[in-house]
C-alpha cells in the first residue's frame, strides 16, 4: 500500500462537499454588494481545516467557477484560484500546530490576515498579467479592499466557526452510529 495515496470520495462526501460549495456560492453572491466582504474565504478555510487541502481546493475551484459565471469570468479567475489555494495551504500547515488547532480566535486572526495574503497574491499575479510596472502602487491602492476582506473574514469566522464545529460534531456522531 502506498503512503501518498489520496483517499477516494464516498457518495456521502461528494454530497457534503456539494452542499459546502453551494454555501460558498450563496454566501458570495448574497454579499456581493459589499466590496470584498463575503463568507466564502472563511468557509474555505474551515473546509480545509476539517477535510484537508485537496477537498478545500475542490470546493474553491467549483465555487469560483460558479460565482464567476454570475459576477464575471476572466483571467482573474486563475489568480483567484491561486490566491485561495495559498490561503488554504497555509491554513493546513498551521493546522499541524496544536495551539492553532485548539483556539478558534487564533484561526479567526489567521482569517483576517488571509484577506491581506489574498490581496497580495492577486496583486503579484495581476501586475504580471496586465504588464503593470509599479507593483507597490497597485498593491497599496487595493489595501482598503484587503482590509474589508480581512475584517469580513474575521467577523464571519467568529460567527460561523461554532456552527461549523457543531455541524462537524453531528456528522461525526452519525458516522459512529453507522
Amino acid at each position: 500500500m502506498r503512503g501518498n495515496t489520496i483517499r477516494p470520495f464516498t457518495t456521502q462526501e461528494i454530497a457534503f462537499l456539494s452542499l459546502l460549495t453551494a454555501a460558498c456560492v450563496v454566501g458570495r453572491l448574497m454579499f456581493q454588494f459589499i466590496p470584498n466582504v463575503q463568507p466564502m474565504t472563511t468557509l474555505l478555510i474551515m473546509i480545509a481545516l476539517h477535510f484537508g487541502f485537496s477537498r478545500g481546493v475542490i470546493v474553491t475551484v467549483l465555487s469560483l467557477l460558479i460565482t464567476n459565471f454570475y459576477l464575471g469570468m476572466g483571467v482573474w479567475t486563475f489568480s483567484q484560484i491561486i490566491g485561495f489555494s495559498l490561503i488554504l495551504l497555509f491554513a493546513c500547515l498551521l493546522n499541524a500546530i496544536p495551539f492553532f488547532k485548539r483556539f478558534i480566535w487564533i484561526q479567526a486572526i489567521y482569517s483576517l490576515l488571509a484577506g491581506y495574503l489574498y490581496g497580495f497574491v492577486l496583486a503579484v499575479i495581476d501586475t504580471q498579467i496586465y504588464g503593470l510596472t509599479n507593483f507597490w502602487a497597485y498593491y497599496l491602492a487595493g489595501l482598503s479592499f484587503d482590509t474589508l476582506h480581512g475584517l469580513g473574514n474575521f467577523g464571519f469566522y467568529i460567527l460561523l466557526a461554532p456552527v461549523f464545529q457543531r455541524l462537524m460534531n453531528n456528522k461525526n456522531n452519525q458516522k459512529k452510529r453507522l
